[in-house]
């Protein structure tokens, strides 16, 4: 039997306490102040499609310079957004009616929705340039009324369709702004990527490694290189970080490794389990679970639960070091699912999250990471604690990189186009 402690000290060099982490942050809730402008990890937040379909009045981003001047005021430097490639390869400035992936959560529309992408995408990124904010692209491929994203039926036209994207993105002359393209938000998730089978057709969330999706993902990246060489391209992951995964590998069509975290993945989804929740999309019973049950099970287990989330972080450091390739996390660390509702309390969740945040940094190994995928100004319960956000971002900017990382084409990028500041 492996011992789990051992094996993360001398693979990924941790020292993991008690708790199963970094200690908690204390202090003076000040961001740290850099005294170099050498490379150092991006704090980064996931505004995935919330950024264009929530602009009705109270939703948090009608006004673009009102938010990202808040999260540039929160310590942030990067914001992870989905240009809708599928829409943008059927005509950048069409009008397209989207339907409603869920009710019960605040990302994105609960309702029918019209998008246009262009020249929206580009105006977005010209603000984000002004506030100083670099920007990966991502892509959950939204439903429309047409199902448009069902065309991207082959790896090539997957490409393809990010070359729209890119090539609309650099007509406009915005291109600088861009610093990685992540194909696919949690490949190969059926959610998010309908139009992939896998082989076999029930390896899905976790079947990103199969031949198959390893031959997807070769292809796609190779159509984008052949056009935009120097601009990093990966496919985002989910699912539990597990000694099996560093089983997993090489990924040489893969500039980096973009694995989503949470303390309530740990162990087969136990928390949840425990706590009732399902990820129902438009009921509520999962809400009330999490409402009646959340706080107090994690409490029950404070570091069993915490030791989760830190042994997960640990391995996935490991699997960088043994692939030789960096990690960035946008969606992390606590629980996957929140929001403002009734005795649902933000505080343990930002517990979870700095825990999460310190435990990453430690490591060298990320050259971005999110404090969690709640950064965003319509979760007003974590929005409004700038203290919390700016000691967090501090120390993300403070955090060291690995040596063997230093020639990333992240840090290739970003030094490139003034990504370090």
């Amino acid at each position: 039997m492996i011992d789990r402690r051992l094996f993360l000290n001398q693979t990924a060099g941790l020292a993991i306490g008690a708790l199963g982490g970094a200690p908690l942050l204390a202090g003076s809730r000040e961001p740290v102040v850099r005294s170099s402008s050498a490379p150092y990890p991006l704090a980064i937040t996931m505004w995935e499609f919330s950024w264009l379909e929530r602009r009705w009045p109270g939703a948090g981003y009608e006004d673009w310079d009102q938010a990202l001047s808040e999260l540039a005021e929160r310590g942030y430097d990067a914001v992870r957004i989905d240009p809708f490639p599928h829409l943008v390869y059927a005509g950048p400035e069409k009008e397209h009616l989207l339907l409603p992936h869920w009710s019960v959560q605040d990302w994105g529309s609960p309702a029918i929705n019209r998008v246009r992408v262009q020249p929206n995408l580009n105006q977005f990124l010209e603000k984000c340039t002004s506030h100083g904010i670099k920007v990966g692209l991502s892509s959950w491929f939204r439903k429309d009324e047409h199902d448009l994203r069902m065309k991207l039926d082959t790896p090539v036209k997957l490409g393809e369709a990010w070359i729209s994207v890119l090539k609309s993105i650099e007509a406009g002359g915005w291109l600088d702004s861009v610093f990685y393209v992540d194909l696919c938000n949690e490949w190969t998730g059926p959610a998010w990527c309908p139009f992939f089978e896998n082989d076999p057709p029930e390896a899905v969330w976790t079947g990103w490694d199969t031949e198959k999706s390893k031959a997807w993902m070769k292809t796609a990246t190779e159509v984008i290189r052949r056009d935009y060489p120097d601009i990093p391209v990966t496919f985002s992951f989910t699912g539990e970080v597990t000694l099996e995964t560093l089983t997993r590998g090489p990924f040489e069509m893969l500039d980096f490794l973009e694995p989503h975290i949470w303390m309530s993945g740990s162990n087969g989804d136990e928390y949840y389990r425990e706590v009732g929740y399902r990820y129902d999309l438009f009921d509520g019973t999962s809400y009330r679970n999490l409402a009646l049950n959340g706080k107090r099970v994690y409490e029950e287990r404070k570091a069993y639960w915490q030791e989760g989330l830190a042994d997960q972080i640990g391995l996935a450091a490991a699997w960088s070091k043994k692939l030789g390739t960096a990690l960035v996390t946008t969606e992390c660390w606590g629980v996957v699912d929140f929001k403002d509702w009734p005795l649902l309390d933000w505080e343990y969740v930002k517990e979870l999250c700095a825990l999460g945040t310190a435990t990453a940094a430690g490591t060298g190994r990320w050259l971005a990471m999110a404090t969690s995928n709640f950064c965003g100004p319509q979760f007003v319960g974590m929005w409004r604690d700038k203290a919390w956000h700016r000691e967090l971002t501090g120390l993300i900017h403070q955090s060291k990189i690995a040596p063997d990382l230093g020639n990333s084409p992240l840090v290739k990028r970003l030094a490139a186009t003034g990504g370090y500041r």
